[in-house]
């Protein structure tokens, strides 16, 4: 990590008065608000126009950032949303927080990145700093944003300065916010670091400044590279404690209890969220321009995806033994996000399980308090405007499996156990709950 000299070499311009945050989702709103409390003007930019005619009336659309909190910064004058572009004139910095995702191939899909740019760059002036934010594969910077500046005359770490800077976003996180996670930064040039530290400052307590752009983006992959890989590990664990009939929480819960060298995951149906599911692939990817094949990484993908497949069909055998065929069964999932009291439903497991449950033959339902109907998905378009069910005996009742996919804390578990006949637990949710019902570990 660069010291305090090596940040300094080059001169970088004042911290930026006005921030343009463009992506206004579950990493760049926060960001926005982030801002917006330090006393910065914040303007946010995003393609899609209800975004801004929501925020502007003070409405929030993701469910852990209280309404009043936006209505305060929109009242204050400090935020304002916009679809146009143009504005990014306006600003003193740009920061780009949009999706990376996966194409079917499960190679890098930069297509928002690139689209981006080519909507903010012509409003570049001298001065500016630009950041990226999105999780991508080292080198995106230099690769995808560097020629599209330089395209236009601007040149990195003298008109202009170029950082990257990874999202460590974790919604519903009580422990810690936006500005108490520590920023790390890495820049093209010490003058794009330099100005890329005053830009962070200005929101986050704590900014680790990174000798580059690379080391940034080498960052983000690992630390979710490590949680894919250690979740692979434990999913896997489950499959071979299922076969040989051992509890694999009880097992899980007697290593915790060894005070160094064991640090507990938990298995389920699958991995969830826009990161843990998606980065690995990004290095794996990049990783074979170098010649190198990253096979323990790549191994605890596909464990990590067959984890559906492997509910799905302890599902069947359970029907099977209480005489039961899927086909035709009533299946209903409990919990669409991928993650405890959210409602991100971004790459959860839970439509997965919707997919092959429905190509079974099953009737699938699902219910989740935190997303009472399903939006617009990039990879699930078939089940968009399907509402979630209610929550009473009459509808658990009438569902020949209920399985829980997300533990969320609302569900009334004792309830569960009492009306429904037959629970597939995925997350260890019903241990100690006590009901008519069958419960089945998966």
């Amino acid at each position: 990590m660069p010291d305090e000299s090596t940040c300094a070499v080059a001169p970088a311009p004042a911290s930026p008065r006005v921030i343009g945050i463009v992506g206004l989702g579950y990493v760049g709103l926060p960001l926005a608000l982030t801002y917006a409390r330090a006393g910065a003007r914040v303007i946010g930019f995003d393609v899609d126009v209800s975004k801004p005619t929501k925020l502007l009336r003070g409405e929030s659309y993701i469910k852990h950032i209280p309404a009043d909190d936006l209505a305060a910064v929109v009242t204050s004058g400090r935020f304002d949303a916009t679809t146009d572009f143009s504005r990014v004139a306006e600003t003193d910095a740009v920061i780009l927080c949009v999706p990376t995702p996966l194409n079917q191939h499960l190679e890098p899909d930069l297509s928002y990145v690139r689209s981006t740019l080519d909507s903010v760059c012509p409003h570049l002036r001298p001065g500016h700093v630009i950041s990226l934010e999105s999780t991508t594969y080292p080198g995106t910077t230099e690769e995808e944003v560097v020629p599209r500046l330089t395209s236009r005359g601007l040149v990195p770490g003298e008109t202009v300065h170029v950082v990257y800077s990874p999202e460590r976003e974790d919604p519903g996180n009580e422990k810690f916010t936006t500005s108490t996670i520590p920023k790390v930064v890495g820049g093209l040039t010490p003058a794009c670091l330099n100005a890329g530290v005053k830009l962070y400052l200005l929101g986050f307590n704590t900014v680790v400044p990174v000798s580059s752009c690379k080391v940034a983006e080498l960052t983000k992959l690992l630390e979710n590279i490590y949680r894919a890989v250690n979740i692979g590990l434990v999913n896997e664990m489950k499959v071979v404690a299922d076969a040989m009939q051992i509890d694999i929480w009880e097992v899980i819960r007697a290593a915790s209890t060894k005070p160094f060298g064991f640090t507990p995951f938990y298995p389920g149906p699958g991995l969830g969220g826009h990161c843990i599911p998606i980065d690995p692939f990004y290095l794996t990817w990049k990783a074979r321009e170098y010649g190198v094949n990253t096979k323990f990484i790549e191994l605890a993908g596909q464990v990590n995806r067959s984890m559906p497949e492997f509910v799905v069909n302890r599902t069947i055998r359970t029907l099977s033994d209480h005489g039961k065929m899927v086909r035709g069964s009533t299946i209903l999932l409990l919990g669409l996000a991928y993650k405890v009291d959210v409602d991100d439903m971004r790459e959860s497991p839970t439509f997965e399980l919707m997919d092959h449950f429905l190509a079974l033959g099953a009737n699938v339902s699902y219910h989740d308090p935190h997303i009472p109907e399903i939006g617009p998905t990039r990879e699930h378009a078939k089940w968009q405007g399907t509402r979630s069910v209610a929550w009473n005996r009459d509808t658990i009742g009438a569902a020949d499996a209920v399985v829980i996919a997300t533990n969320h804390s609302v569900f009334n578990l004792a309830e569960l156990a009492e009306w429904a006949s037959l629970v597939i637990d995925t997350r260890n949710a019903m241990r100690g709950v006590n009901g008519s019902a069958i419960i089945v570990n998966a």
